[in-house]
């Protein structure tokens, strides 16, 4: 008998500060459950373009402007030149420096990040060129066509008891669950999720997220 691990694949954008809360849970799940991360990519940028009439002032100025496309397209970029091994390794490293750090967007975090994992600094083009929008597009559409279209990042999918993928948006927590509590987040959610009917438990956030 072989104990495969469950494969989790999980849409991020690197600007989503939930979904980073979210992914540091899911580097804890995988120390303590049979389950390993594949990372692809989502955006906020394709997500909300239709949408900008529906959108708070800040977050139109960014969309408008295209800013929002800027760090996905580094992971892009670095993927379609190193493949998938790296993207898990670049978003860690985007994320730290976005999030846990507070750096301002820019190239030079981008160089930063991609000096951190071994990866050439050229790869920072990137952030400017259309060259890689239709792939993030693509993968965009796979992660969200498999959720439905009232939710963002990040979107976890695995396989179901019949091998048909069960995906769901979230879980929105914070701070990030550590060792057997991560764990049983990591239960439970596959528990509702895969429940026949299933669709939402929510309610309101009364903090932002804890970098821990």
């Amino acid at each position: 008998m072989t104990n495969e691990k469950t494969t989790a694949r999980f849409w991020f954008d690197p600007l989503c500060p939930w979904a980073w809360m979210t992914s540091r849970w899911m580097l804890e799940v995988e120390k303590i459950r049979d389950v390993e991360v594949s990372w692809h990519i989502m955006s906020l940028q394709v997500l909300n373009q239709d949408k900008l009439d529906e959108l708070p002032e800040f977050y139109r100025e960014k969309v408008a402007t295209g800013l929002w496309w800027q760090p996905v397209r580094v992971v892009a970029a670095a993927r379609a030149k190193h493949g998938d091994e790296v993207v898990g390794k670049l978003y860690t490293a985007l994320g730290t420096r976005l999030h846990n750090r507070g750096e301002e967007l820019g190239r030079e975090l981008f160089e930063s990040a991609l000096t951190e994992i071994g990866l050439s600094t050229d790869l920072a083009d990137a952030a400017e060129s259309t060259e890689y929008d239709d792939a993030i597009t693509a993968s965009h559409n796979e992660g969200i066509n498999l959720v439905g279209q009232e939710v963002g990042t990040p979107v976890i999918a695995v396989p179901g008891h019949d091998g048909e993928p069960i995906a769901f948006f979230g879980p929105v927590v914070t701070p990030a669950p550590k060792g057997e509590a991560a764990g049983r987040l990591w239960d439970g959610t596959l528990l509702v999720a895969s429940t026949p009917g299933f669709f939402e438990i929510k309610r309101t956030r009364t903090r932002g997220p804890v970098f821990e």
